[in-house]
């Protein structure tokens, strides 16, 4: 039996701190997982930003709330649910999946939760656990499960290289040119066209 773990952002949908450096005007906030492999690294990066420029948790829900899946993501979604289990794997935290889910028709989520003060400031953040998206793989696999594992960023590899199949959605070019083993569907068609490939052999 198959069961998909999928990553969020940049997969389908928009990466949110993206959003935010458009809407804030900081080009820092720019980066993400995409560019930098380092993950607290890019947390305590993002959280400096915030600090210095004031920027609170309502304020990058409020970008949140303006995001919309990516073109074709919830025709995918609805077709990969038709013929087995979906698990968004995700770095993104508890306190901004809630809009993008409910556009997406609230499939399971496993992802990370945020510390606040009580003027609503991002202090830090709290990994659910280390190399989660990995830990996720690994524990499917022990029940017996298939894992197709989609992701598109520098902290997706080590679930893709632990999933039974690890597809690549639309990566950087430095991502791929790191992963030749890692197979590279560039849009929806062909991703779904390579997971019946995998299903039906």
């Amino acid at each position: 039996m198959y069961i998909v773990c999928s990553d969020l952002e940049g997969v389908l949908v928009p990466e949110i701190w993206i959003n935010v450096s458009r809407k804030t005007g900081i080009e820092e906030l720019k980066l993400t997982t995409r560019d930098i492999s380092d993950y607290d690294e890019l947390m305590k990066r993002r959280l400096a930003i915030l600090k210095d420029h004031d920027i609170k948790l309502s304020d990058i829900q409020y970008v949140i709330s303006t995001i919309t899946p990516l073109p074709g993501a919830k025709e995918f979604i609805s077709w990969l649910r038709n013929s087995m289990q979906l698990i968004i794997v995700s770095d993104t935290f508890t306190e901004f999946a809630g809009p993008l889910l409910r556009q997406l028709d609230f499939p399971t989520i496993f992802c990370n939760s945020l510390i606040t003060d009580m003027e609503g400031r991002i202090i830090d953040y709290k990994l659910r656990q280390k190399d989660g998206k990995r830990k996720v793989a690994e524990a499917l696999q022990s029940l017996n499960y298939k894992v197709i594992g989609i992701g598109d960023s520098y902290n997706d590899i080590s679930m893709l290289k632990q999933s039974d199949t690890g597809i690549l959605f639309n990566p950087p070019d430095a991502i791929k040119a790191a992963n030749p083993d890692l197979h590279v569907t560039r849009n929806y068609i062909e991703l779904r066209d390579y997971i019946r490939t995998i299903v039906n052999q």
